[in-house]
């Protein structure tokens, strides 16, 4: 399972370069709420990602123990309780797998895509993850009352790595947030737009019957990604 190695070795290297913290591991103690509680305008104290600042969510997948030695929660940048209104945002999530766990074929999209849509079933009270597939956005509102109860990123991050341990699959998670100013987004933006592309080109390999590398419009992305032309001649 060496498909998003090589993205994930290049977040790695972004995340590094901004010296993020350890935040505590353990505090699985925050309460979570109902999928339809809503943290409504009125109610939240400011919106990570929001008023077009950006926002980032991505989930990459690897069987690399080097990779991911282990579950961990770090952060670059201030923490909820510091932040004063609306900031940029990024979440990370580094996921190792039992490597024979995942699957061939349709099953092995289908668990990318099962441990990627880990975030629409996390519902920590008072963060509320506002979700665009379409435009791979993803904001957070903060809810005022859970910030006055003692929400930070270390219960965030904590309850997202039990989130991940639903799945028999997983091994580990590390889950990093980013609330830096200045910190370059758009390099991460770059590192999720083409996890994104190796997940599509999966899907695309299983549903083409075409085995014409010269007449793929994905070739680029099989020349680059180890494993893709595998997982496609394998068919």
């Amino acid at each position: 399972m060496k498909l998003y190695d090589e993205t994930i070795q290049k977040v790695q290297t972004l995340l590094k370069a901004e010296g993020s913290r350890e935040l505590p591991l353990g505090e699985t103690g925050w309460p979570e709420v109902s999928d339809r509680s809503m943290i409504l305008r009125s109610d939240m104290a400011y919106e990570l990602g929001g008023e077009g600042l950006p926002a980032i969510g991505c989930t990459l997948i690897t069987a690399d123990k080097t990779l991911v030695p282990g579950d961990a929660v770090a952060l670059i940048g201030r923490d909820l309780p510091e932040i004063q209104g609306d900031v940029p945002y990024a979440r990370i999530a580094l996921v190792r797998v039992a490597g024979d766990t995942l699957g061939e074929g349709q099953a092995l999209y289908g668990a990318v895509r099962a441990l990627e849509y880990t975030r629409y079933h996390f519902y920590p009270e008072g963060f509320m993850m506002r979700v665009s597939a379409s435009r791979q956005k993803e904001t957070v509102r903060i809810g005022r009352q859970a910030l006055q109860k003692g929400l930070n990123f270390a219960k965030t991050g904590n309850r997202m790595i039990s989130a991940f341990h639903r799945n028999v699959s997983v091994e580990a998670a590390h889950i990093c947030y980013v609330t830096e100013q200045e910190y370059d987004y758009k390099a991460l933006e770059r590192c999720a737009a083409e996890a994104e592309r190796i997940t599509r080109t999966i899907d695309h390999i299983l549903k083409s019957a075409v085995m014409d590398c010269g007449a793929c419009g994905l070739q680029k992305v099989c020349d680059e990604v180890e494993g893709l032309r595998e997982l496609h001649f394998a068919r």
